[in-house]
């Protein structure tokens, strides 16, 4: 593994073709880490991803990167956890969960009757 920041920001762009820039809530990403870690895990696979800072030099946590391997991740990513945010080209995280997919019951033909 990379040793320091820059090294660790140089290996995710080199390993990874799509960054997501998200700019922090003032407390950080808090307790929603782990379960956006596991998302990533689960859906962009254990190797797939990484995470590194992205802010402005000299200012601590305000920015994290979130590299993946596929635009399909990506978007799938920021529609779970992410909205529009400012200035262009920078997400915030999403103050409330999305809501629940619903899946629609089966339906059956009329076939033969």
């Amino acid at each position: 593994m990379p040793g320091g920041t820059r090294a660790l920001v140089a290996d995710a762009e080199h390993r990874f073709p799509v960054r997501i820039a998200i700019r922090l809530p003032p407390g950080g990403i808090g307790q929603r880490y782990k379960a956006m870690t596991d998302w990533l895990d689960d859906n962009c696979g254990i190797d797939g991803w990484l995470m590194t800072p992205a802010g402005v030099r000299g200012v601590v946590n305000d920015a994290v990167a979130v590299y993946v391997g596929t635009p399909t991740c990506a978007v799938a990513f920021v529609a779970r956890w992410c909205v529009p945010g400012d200035p262009p080209g920078f997400y915030d995280l999403r103050r409330d969960d999305p809501e629940r997919r619903v899946p629609i019951k089966a339906h059956s033909t009329s076939r033969g009757r």
